[in-house]
């Protein structure tokens, strides 16, 4: 909210989106932006709501991780590592939900993210015309209770199961040196 009082110290105009990362397996945002951009009327364009394609459908259980992302940062897909392993559990637990409903991870996914009250839209990022189609596919997706209740047995609201990916974390939260100083 230091961006709304700057534009109105300075006659500028106000912020009127926020653009975080959120996903199913990203929700941190849940406790301290979304609130926020509820109470004061901010528009939310959300962006990785298939978490870098986690909840893309690609990546499951058995299966070679093949991603464009996974050549480009194999840490970030490597299942002995307790995180993404931590992100794998959640994506099988998540593939049955889909399942129960009769939706593909995809739908449940950006269903999920546009179910936030504060969430205006999501920004998708096929990388092919079949990618595009399932992800546009999703557009008319809507989640039933039960279903939004099964999500968060799986991730707690507000729960990020890979803060070390995060990209909104302000320096001085990683940097000692820029601490009260």
């Amino acid at each position: 909210m230091q961006a709304q009082w700057a534009a109105r110290e300075h006659h500028l105009s106000r912020y009127v989106t926020e653009q975080p990362s959120y996903s199913i397996l990203q929700r941190g945002i849940e406790t301290h932006v979304l609130p926020v951009t509820e109470q004061y009327g901010l528009g939310v364009l959300v962006w990785s709501p298939l978490a870098s394609g986690w909840l893309s459908g690609a990546i499951r259980e058995g299966r070679d991780i093949s991603t464009n992302r996974a050549t480009l940062m194999p840490q970030r897909f490597d299942t002995t590592v307790p995180a993404n392993r931590a992100r794998l559990d959640a994506v099988e637990q998540l593939a049955v939900v889909a399942d129960e409903a009769g939706l593909t991870l995809i739908q449940l996914a950006l269903g999920f993210v546009t179910a936030h009250p504060a969430v205006t839209s999501a920004i998708i990022g096929p990388r092919t015309l079949e990618h595009l189609h399932t992800q546009l596919d999703a557009a008319d997706t809507v989640l039933s209770a039960d279903v939004l209740d099964a999500i968060d047995a799986i991730v707690a609201p507000g729960t990020d199961l890979a803060a070390h990916e995060k990209l909104d974390t302000p320096p001085a939260l990683t940097d000692p040196s820029l601490r009260r100083r």
